[in-house]
């Protein structure tokens, strides 16, 4: 079981967290966002993947975002369809390819470009209210390495809301996804109980029930959720 806080924004918050070893952070690029980010990403550690938000965006942009700020992956919260995300990973190869190319011709190391060692994960978002058709998904499942489902609400995420979780016992498919939508210190209990059935749920994302005010996580509590939850979770 994994953990993904998103979200983030200040220099010294993401250090914070960082030191708490989640398995993820979230960076929104999103304008309309309260939690947009532009800023620097500090120096992490190499176990925390680094992952955009974006929702449809240009995909030339989120390949530029993924060279500046080096992510591991990409999360999309937008309309992005099928063909959307084939573009988006052929660039994303292409690049990796080319960059591949041009630094056996650069001597220096400090000038080759950065490649990472795996290909950037692809996470796509479906929001859930009381039911979902789960049949939307499938033409999607070859080519995302993830699902991610969060609340159905008027913002493209962050709205401290649950959705009914009894929905996912009707998930039909193998494909991991991470949990999402107002996950809080309160929701241990619960977690428990949804986690023991056969779903293959791969991570939880937390974000707005741990903050103090939009982009500033509360550290103490993500520390008491993590110590809680996942050192007392066997699945």
């Amino acid at each position: 079981m994994k953990l993904k806080v998103c979200g983030m924004k200040f220099t010294e918050n993401m250090q914070q967290v960082a030191a708490l070893q989640p398995d993820y952070l979230g960076f929104i690029f999103y304008e309309k966002s309260k939690r947009n980010f532009e800023g620097i990403i500090p120096e992490l550690p190499k176990e925390i993947k680094k992952t955009g938000v974006f929702v449809n965006e240009y995909i030339e942009i989120v390949v530029s975002l993924v060279e500046e700020y080096r992510l591991d992956a990409i999360q999309l919260h937008g309309d992005e369809s099928v063909s959307y995300i084939l573009d988006l990973k052929q660039q994303l190869a292409n690049n990796r390819a080319l960059f591949i190319e041009e630094n056996k011709q650069i001597k220096k190391k400090k000038n080759q470009h950065y490649i990472s060692k795996k290909e950037v994960e692809i996470i796509k978002v479906f929001g859930i209210k009381d039911e979902f058709n789960f049949s939307a998904l499938q033409p999607y499942l070859d080519v995302v390495d993830y699902f991610l489902f969060d609340t159905k609400g008027k913002e493209r995420g962050g709205n401290g809301v649950k959705f009914d979780w009894s929905v996912l016992e009707n998930y039909p498919y193998k494909k991991p996804f991470f949990l999402s939508g107002g996950i809080s210190l309160n929701d241990l209990e619960q977690l428990q109980i949804v986690l023991k059935s056969n779903l293959p749920i791969y991570a939880l994302d937390v974000n707005s029930k741990f903050e103090s005010k939009p982009g500033v996580k509360k550290t103490e509590e993500l520390e008491k959720f993590k110590n809680s939850f996942f050192t007392n979770t066997v699945k």
